[in-house]
């Protein structure tokens, strides 16, 4: 933490993230005043960022001016729970007994299996982080018959582009 404000002021210029370089100037502008007031109104920030900027670079060098990851809110399912969903998903969009695997049964399913309840809304979000979508949880028509959709599909014409 032997580092001068002439340094800092270096290492803020060579910064490529605007929110990195913002936080090593306010602490350059620290070290040569003694003043955080003073700095936040240079700088047009709060003097509460530049607080907890200057107690971080105290407490933990150059590594506590570096962004942390929010960690949002935490997953309603666990891992091997939305990979059990996910099964299931599967498992009822090849169902050989035709039929649509509706938002609403998925969200019944998620209840009965898990004690958790979703909103009809997070439902297809879900579907989206565990890379379905609402299109594709469809299941097979009973009468199916791959023979008679291969004999229609387009054969290209060559004037096609």
């Amino acid at each position: 933490m032997d580092h001068t404000p002439e340094d800092l002021l270096k290492r803020s210029r060579a910064e490529k993230n605007a929110r990195k370089r913002i936080r090593l100037l306010a602490l350059s502008l620290f070290l040569q005043c003694k003043n955080r007031t003073l700095v936040a109104e240079q700088l047009k920030i709060s003097r509460t960022s530049v607080n907890t900027w200057v107690s971080n670079y105290f407490a933990s060098g150059l590594e506590g001016l570096e962004a942390r990851k929010a960690k949002g809110r935490t997953p309603f399912l666990t891992a091997q729970q939305q990979k059990q969903l996910g099964d299931f998903i599967t498992c009822q969009s090849q169902n050989e007994h035709g039929g649509r695997l509706t938002g609403e049964k998925i969200l019944n399913y998620i209840k009965a299996e898990f004690g958790v309840h979703y909103h009809h809304n997070a439902i297809y979000k879900l579907l989206k982080q565990l890379g379905f979508s609402w299109i594709t949880s469809r299941s097979r028509h009973p009468k199916q018959q791959q023979g008679v959709q291969d004999a229609y599909i387009k054969l290209p014409t060559g004037n096609d582009p």
